[in-house]
């Protein structure tokens, strides 16, 4: 019996977790969930579903309608637009999550230096915070481009240097509520030394607040990502993109052909919608958002 109650117990609590973030999602949020699964699922197996080449089109099937060879038609180039939808998913997704992993490693390493030390290394990390705020995302990421060149990785580092100082500066208040509670203090008293206790105690306190903000700034980097790739500062073509898409589409938006634009600003959309009802369902913007 000794050894099956602990797994019992374990097994129940994790049940309660399970139903209890449930709850907290409600309706809604469960529905952004898999609208979320499916698009990280459709970007994974892009290569294996996709029915044509993304890079390649054909001059004879330019502005084809939808119709059984190209289930959403092809665009200017005569490319197949579930194809690129499905590819462009990719780079959507995978830039906006290097953004938002760099940005909460940056802001969460800040937060809890400024919290364990306090006194002037706060003060330092208030100050770099502050320097930070004062460049607009999406300008910054234009300087950083104009310096070190076009394309996705520069653009992610970039907003994710960018996206630090939001992070921080909701992860430091969190962490110095914590770091003043009575579990700390009896750490220290015992001799752990700052590294352990933030490690141990400090950081896995504050993850709740880390993964909800993650999730709402990841809607918000998918926006800014695309706008630079809207501009030809991001991802370049012929890859595909659905920011990308959107821009290389308003020739033919204006010819009276939007397939393009307006299949890849819903996903866009959709995109964004469903990572923000997802954050805001686990804790709102309090919880490190960019807002």
């Amino acid at each position: 019996m000794t050894g099956v109650e602990p797994l019992a117990v374990t097994s129940s609590r994790q049940r309660r977790s399970g139903r209890g973030t449930v709850r907290r999602l409600g309706p809604l949020g469960v529905a952004a969930v898999v609208i979320v699964g499916l698009l990280v699922l459709a970007a994974l197996l892009a290569p294996l579903i996709a029915p044509y080449d993304p890079a390649i089109g054909s001059v004879v099937e330019r502005y084809q309608a939808p119709g059984a060879a190209h289930v959403l038609g092809t665009d200017q180039s005569g490319r197949d637009l579930l194809s690129r939808l499905l590819y462009g998913a990719r780079t959507s997704l995978t830039g906006a999550a290097v953004v938002v992993l760099l940005a909460a490693a940056g802001g969460t390493v800040l937060a809890l230096v400024a919290t364990w030390f306090g006194g002037r290394v706060d003060a330092l990390v208030g100050r770099l915070l502050d320097l930070l705020f004062a460049f607009p995302n999406l300008l910054l990421a234009i300087l950083v481009v104009a310096v070190f060149g076009t394309g996705l990785t520069q653009a992610a580092v970039a907003l994710a240097v960018a996206y630090v100082p939001y992070t921080a500066r909701v992860l430091r208040s969190v962490a110095l509520r914590e770091r003043r509670l009575a579990y700390v203090q009896a750490a220290e008293l015992q001799g752990l030394s700052g590294f352990v206790v933030t490690g141990r105690h400090l950081l896995p306190n504050i993850a709740p607040q880390i993964l909800t903000g993650a999730a709402i700034n990841f809607g918000y980097a998918m926006i800014d990502l695309a706008a630079l790739s809207f501009l030809g500062l991001g991802v370049q073509a012929p890859t595909a993109d659905w920011g990308l898409m959107v821009s290389q589409g308003q020739d033919s938006l204006l010819q009276g052909y939007p397939g393009q634009s307006l299949l890849a600003g819903a996903c866009i959309v959709v995109a964004v919608a469903a990572f923000s009802v997802i954050g805001e369902r686990l804790g709102g913007r309090r919880a490190g958002g960019r807002a």
